[in-house]
């Protein structure tokens, strides 16, 4: 199958959290044999903050996106594909290009709508009567996204969506796996996320009320955009950690967090891809609460779960480095056997071809 992948971008992660998920996702399907050309935009100094060369699982097209009419060519350039996908966040000309892919639909050419931000997409569509988004739903022959289980799917269909199917982040082993520690990355409590909105707040909550409850214990802080914040001083800000460092950032502390944003929180079923990099590490994690954790983990076990940040605290504050290390392992067992994207590739490949039946019978 010729895929066509319209999304932020492939060999950038920086401010572009999807990018382990893309990747993990388009080598799983170039390993069955599939052919992917990722369309990325030249935006936001992602290209100047590249971490991976142009892969030889993927062919990269990075397009000018100054105009509307730029943007347009390069869609043209996707016409005849098996299957074209836009994914939500782009960043730029969104509204056009969800517009503007489905012009692609034909006899042999799926059109599908991949959402690496559902919780936040569907707050906004039931929020807006007037969405662009909304009125487009239906057309889609199917919809994807990285998380959200059950409440999001029935949301979808709730709008029109022919069918939704999750496909949640998993683990790439190749790429996230044990590494000795790093004297610069070791620390009691390590946190790897970006400043966003709609995540701050429980940042605040989860990391840095446990590390002011833990003055005596060192707390590492990684990600863009928290350089003005008021930290704790047991908190070292890192700054931007580029994809190579992240298997020692997640091997070298006693232990890792994991903090979900708020709206994926409410929604439930929503792990983020640093979950899966710190199973693939064999590293220790601490996840706040939510729904459907269960299907990935098994808390107490192969995870520690915490409500709050007290509850943060008391983990760390207790936590031996032998029971850590167990922890890790468990979870590293989990994620090899049950959620690499090697199973995510299968699963989505049952997908398309129940999608191809689908559109060959009302086709005929």
């Amino acid at each position: 199958m010729k895929i066509a992948f319209f999304g932020s971008s492939l060999v950038s992660a920086y401010w572009n959290g999807a990018a382990t998920y893309y990747r993990g996702i388009v080598r799983a399907m170039h390993e069955r044999g599939h052919q992917v050309t990722f369309y990325e935009p030249d935006a936001f100094d992602r290209q100047k903050h590249r971490d991976i060369a142009d892969p030889d699982w993927a062919k990269v097209v990075v397009y000018c996106a100054q105009s509307e009419d730029e943007v347009l060519r390069t869609v043209q350039h996707a016409r005849g594909a098996d299957l074209v996908v836009k994914a939500s966040g782009v960043g730029v000309y969104d509204e056009l290009l969800e517009r503007a892919v489905l012009d692609l639909q034909a006899p042999g050419t799926l059109v599908a709508f991949w959402d690496v931000d559902a919780p936040a997409t569907l707050d906004r569509v039931h929020g807006n009567a007037a969405d662009g988004f909304r009125p487009l739903i239906p057309r889609y022959d199917i919809v994807l996204t990285y998380g959200g289980g059950e409440p999001v799917r029935q949301a979808y269909l709730g709008l029109g969506a022919r069918d939704c199917v999750p496909i949640y982040n998993a683990l790439d082993p190749s790429t996230h796996y044990p590494v000795p520690p790093e004297p610069r990355f070791d620390c009691d409590l390590g946190f790897l996320g970006n400043r966003l909105p709609d995540r701050e707040a429980r940042v605040e909550e989860f990391f840095l009320r446990a590390a002011a409850q833990l003055p005596d214990r060192k707390m590492l802080l990684g990600g863009s955009g928290w350089g003005d914040k008021n930290m704790p001083p047991n908190v070292h800000y890192l700054g931007h950690v580029y994809t190579a460092d992240h298997n020692a950032f997640n091997c070298t502390p006693r232990a890792v967090l994991n903090v979900s944003r708020e709206s994926m929180a409410r929604y439930g079923f929503s792990p983020a891809t640093r979950v899966f990099e710190a199973a693939g590490a064999a590293a220790c994690l601490i996840t706040d609460a939510w729904e459907g954790l269960e299907l990935f983990f098994e808390p107490g076990r192969e995870v520690l779960v915490a409500r709050s940040g007290d509850e943060v605290a008391r983990h760390v504050r207790t936590l031996a480095a032998s029971h850590a290390r167990e922890i890790g392992q468990a979870a590293l067992r989990r994620v090899l056997s049950e959620h690499t994207y090697a199973h995510r590739a299968a699963q989505l490949d049952a997908v398309l071809q129940g999608c191809q039946a689908a559109s060959a019978l009302e086709a005929a």
